[in-house]
């Protein structure tokens, strides 16, 4: 398979246009795989994707990401909202059941997807759902999470981005004060500390204000034909999205296996992050088998 053999296709859905990739598989009779992240958009999955040529695989930009716009740039989507984009998407290209990896805000619209439409899916693999109200210290973790977005309206994406990197990065339970702490300073991680005035960037300004509460229907979980497995990174143990794995997983009684890596494990030099891909996708592959 080559890069002209992807097709890009929009979908217009409500309250956005949806932009999506349709990559053919060699083997026609193959289950179809997505991959999605959520604010991080298809360009990410390029390495993974090319790892799984005998099927055919579909990445998207999560509304507000990237190529895909919404009507009103200053709402933050809801889970349920991607949920609902990634059903239209499935019944776009030929319907369900397929498998989904889902890493990130896409785990969590991942489980959604699953609570509100299972049969569109065979397996739901759920990479690192960053999910605080699951977590002992749920309050304390969510004021953190909540934190960051507060930094970002205050001073702008630099000092946003410092934020979030102290949160996401940090390891076990987050301290009662930790939320009222100064942000780190952006300089420190290469950011720029100038604010250019901008409120609408898709993580800290729209993902995090609309899924950072998101509590997951177990009970919809529970009763979904849907495989699920929970997955979470053998080098970020300890950090929130990593817990919120494990939470789920115990919540659901279902497997969790550790993949190769921490978050970014599957990326190949996207976005100038380097992690295990090959290794990633050889542990996915044996996952998605099992099923």
């Amino acid at each position: 398979m080559t890069l002209t053999d992807t097709k890009t296709r929009t979908l217009e859905v409500p309250g956005a246009t949806l932009a999506y990739d349709v990559r053919p598989g060699g083997l026609p009779d193959a289950t179809p795989l997505l991959l999605i992240g959520s604010p991080m958009a298809a360009a990410g999955f390029g390495t993974l994707a090319g790892h799984f040529t005998d099927r055919t695989v579909v990445t998207y930009d999560p509304r507000g990401s990237e190529r895909s716009h919404l009507t009103e740039p200053t709402t933050p989507p809801t889970p349920e909202e991607h949920a609902d984009d990634v059903h239209r998407i499935i019944q776009e290209f030929g319907g369900g059941p397929v498998d989904l990896f889902a890493s990130s805000g896409g785990a969590v619209n991942g489980l959604a997807l699953v609570a509100r439409h299972p049969e569109d899916l065979r397996t739901l693999v759920a990479h690192e759902p960053p999910l605080p109200t699951l977590l002992p210290d749920g309050e304390t973790a969510l004021a953190a999470a909540r934190a960051v977005n507060e930094t970002y309206r205050q001073r702008g994406w630099g000092a946003g981005m410092a934020q979030f990197i102290a949160v996401v990065s940090h390891r076990g339970e987050f301290a009662a004060d930790f939320a009222k702490q100064p942000a780190p300073e952006p300089t420190i991680f290469g950011l720029p500390s100038e604010d250019d005035g901008s409120r609408t960037d898709p993580l800290l300004g729209l993902a995090l204000v609309g899924s950072i509460g998101y509590e997951p229907d177990f009970e919809a979980l529970r009763a979904a034909s849907t495989r699920i497995v929970m997955a979470a990174g053998a080098d970020s143990h300890g950090e929130m999205a990593n817990r919120g794995a494990f939470a789920v997983a115990e919540r659901l009684g279902v497997e969790l296996v550790v993949f190769p890596s921490d978050h970014g494990g599957f990326l190949g030099g996207e976005y100038g992050q380097m992690g295990e891909p090959d290794a990633f996708a050889s542990r996915l592959r044996e996952v998605l088998t099992a099923g």
